[in-house]
């Protein structure tokens, strides 16, 4: 009896033991140390990709989109798109907060219907008749074929930060016109924000909206200063 209490005992201790040091290295030393050197080596990515503006102020992530709106009007559902920016994807389609409808939660996901699914069908007509009519200006007319994929249709997340080059030339004349600024330099700015494809193969050229229109906002000022 004695015999088998001591030997519980000692096991007990041992399983306490292994339960201390495991929470030691696994819960502090190994967490401490991997962000360490992320902070140390990567402390850009290892803080959220963050992007700054108006002298340091953070205004977003490099990683996740975001909406370029006008308030929402009276007797509207949805806000209008602010045209004097660049606007980036689609976000309809992400479904709705079911589970928790206090708060207004951002939602990640694709719409996983069908390409011939109507109502996908008609988001995307929808979507491209506003892109022909928003980004139409006189002189320069946009039609239905110069529409690429992008401007129409969400992203696998819904959070795409990024739009194809295609859809950044598109938008300049109307954003150059809102802006009161020649054409040619924001589609110089549209240059200079265009990444070309990771290691020179992966991946597609993309223009990052958010960095875009900072720099936009910035080449606005001094001209309205004027």
């Amino acid at each position: 009896m004695n015999t088998s209490l001591t030997n519980a005992a000692r096991l007990l201790a041992a399983g306490l033991r292994a339960l201390l040091v495991l929470t030691v290295v696994t819960g502090i030393l190994y967490p401490l140390v991997v962000t360490g050197v992320a902070q140390g080596l990567f402390p850009g990515k290892a803080n959220g990709s963050e992007v700054t503006a108006d002298g340091g102020r953070v205004v977003g992530s490099s990683l996740i989109g975001q909406a370029y709106e006008l308030p929402l009007r009276d007797g509207r559902k949805t806000p209008e798109p602010d045209l004097k920016w660049f606007q980036g994807r689609p976000r309809n389609g992400l479904g709705t907060n079911s589970v928790n409808t206090q708060y207004d939660l951002i939602l990640s996901g694709a719409t996983n219907r069908s390409a011939d699914d109507p109502e996908l069908v008609r988001w995307v007509k929808d979507a491209k008749a506003a892109v022909v009519k928003d980004n139409s200006v006189p002189g320069h007319p946009v039609r239905p074929g110069d529409v690429p994929a992008d401007a129409v249709t969400s992203s696998g997340s819904g959070l795409d930060p990024d739009i194809s080059p295609q859809y950044a030339d598109l938008q300049v004349y109307r954003v150059a016109e809102r802006n009161g600024l020649p054409a040619e330099r924001v589609q110089r700015l549209v240059d200079e924000h265009t990444t070309s494809r990771t290691l020179g193969f992966i991946g597609e050229p993309r223009v990052n909206v958010l960095e875009l229109n900072i720099a936009l906002k910035e080449l606005v000022a001094p001209a309205a200063g004027n």
